[in-house]
Parts: structure tokens; sequence; C-alpha cells
């Protein structure tokens, strides 16, 4: 009788473990995090015009698409209802993961913003090192005394348009595009001069991951719907075995 009055409570509590448990499971694909900045920030990749450095406050960092060394990265508002940005990053090995999310940056001169440079994802190897175009990194490199990857292809974002979808024409420009670095003297040097690659191991066991979820367009509201509605029904069931019973 006690397994009875129990029973219901228990279905529902399932049912909520299987949803969060699917929302999990997306944000690890495509590395959803949220990021809160201090102070603005200088960033690569800008489609929305006027947000080459981003104010003080909460995005949402996510990974749109992985082509061999070459992987899209795109930030989001707070609300994930505005892309601020999608950038071409490099793969960057790190000898050791971490439990959490680290960002790097490239420091600048007082009172100047700081420039994005790195996004390590938890309990990854390596991150995704930030592609500037080739004017922008001739001048980062300069003032903060480091090489900076580059693109030197002209790629010019959709703005009208947020981009959504890994095929996209702007996303499939980023992911042919040539990347190298430049250091502070000026000189062009490959990228395996500045950034060391993830092992062969670890990239191929990445690649073999589903890809990473899209920017969702529609709503998880009625699958949740449906199971509160067999939660419902078997909850009422239930009841009319218990009448039974007694």
């Amino acid at each position: 009788m006690n397994f009875l009055k129990l029973a219901p409570a228990a279905l529902c509590m399932a049912l909520l473990g299987v949803a969060f448990s699917s929302s999990a499971g997306a944000t690890e694909l495509n590395q959803k995090t949220t990021i809160t900045f201090s102070g603005p920030v200088e960033i690569p990749g800008v489609h929305l015009q006027g947000y080459g450095v981003l104010p003080a406050g909460t995005y949402v960092f996510k990974l749109l698409a992985r082509n061999a060394d070459h992987d899209i990265v795109q930030i989001f508002s707070k609300d994930e209802l505005t892309v601020y940005a999608t950038i071409l990053a490099i793969p960057n090995y790190r000898l050791k993961a971490t439990d959490k999310t680290v960002i790097t940056f490239r420091e600048r001169p007082a009172g100047q913003p700081e420039a994005l440079r790195a996004w390590f994802y938890p309990g990854r190897e390596w991150g995704e090192e930030f592609v500037y175009p080739k004017a922008r990194a001739i001048v980062l490199a300069k003032e903060t005394h480091t090489a900076v990857l580059f693109t030197p292809a002209e790629i010019v974002p959709e703005v009208a348009v947020a981009i959504k979808t890994p095929d996209e024409p702007v996303v499939v420009e980023l992911v042919k595009a040539p990347v190298k670095a430049i250091q502070p003297t000026g000189e062009e040097v490959e990228i395996a001069q500045v950034v060391t690659p993830p092992p062969p191991t670890l990239l191929a066991q990445a690649e073999k991951e589903p890809a990473p979820e899209l920017p969702a367009t529609g709503s998880s509201l009625p699958l949740v719907a449906l199971f509160g509605m067999l939660a419902l029904a078997g909850a009422l069931t239930l009841g009319a075995i218990q009448k039974r019973a007694l």
C-alpha cells in the first residue's frame, strides 16, 4: 500500500530527471558557458556594428562548428537572443585540464580594453585560441608583445541575419580561411610556432562526438507537458487501484 502512495511522486521525479539530463547533454555538446566580464573586452569576428568591444556584463559562449583544426565559436547575449560575434578559433593544447572555465586575455596599455585571447571549457585538454583580422592582429601583437593569430581573408559577415547554422556562407568561409600568426616584430610565422595542437588521439575523439547542438529555434515545453500529462494519468490510475484495494 505504501508503494502505491509513493509511486506517482516517484514517476514525476523520474520524468523531470530525463528533462534535466537532456538539457545537460546539450550544454556538453556545444560547450555552452556563461561568462561575466567585469570590464570591457575587445573581441574579433564581430557581425553586429558597434560591438568590437563588449561592455562589462554577462555573455554566453557556444561552439557552433568543429572542422579539422578550425573551430567556430559564437558569443551571445545573456538571454541568448542576440549573437554578437561568430569567431574563427584554432585548438590550442594545454597540459592539464581544469574543472572550471578559463578565459585568457591579451593585456593592453592602461585605459584600453583587454583583448580576448582564448577560451578553455572545463574538463578539456585544449581550448579555443581566437583569430583576429590581419590589420588588427598586427596592432595587438605590437601592443601586447606577443604573437597573435590572424587570417588574411577578407570575410564580410552578414549583419542583417543572425548566423545559426554551420552551413551558412560566413561560417563556410571561416572554416576555409587560412590562418597564420604575426610576431610583435611584424614577422609572419606558421601557427605551429605559436599554438600547440592537441594530440591526434584527442582530436580523433572529439571528431567522433556528436555535432554541437545549434541555437534552439523551438522549445522543449511541449515534451515536458506530455510528460506531465502521462504523470497525471499514471497518478489517477494508481489512485483508482488504491480505492479498489481498500
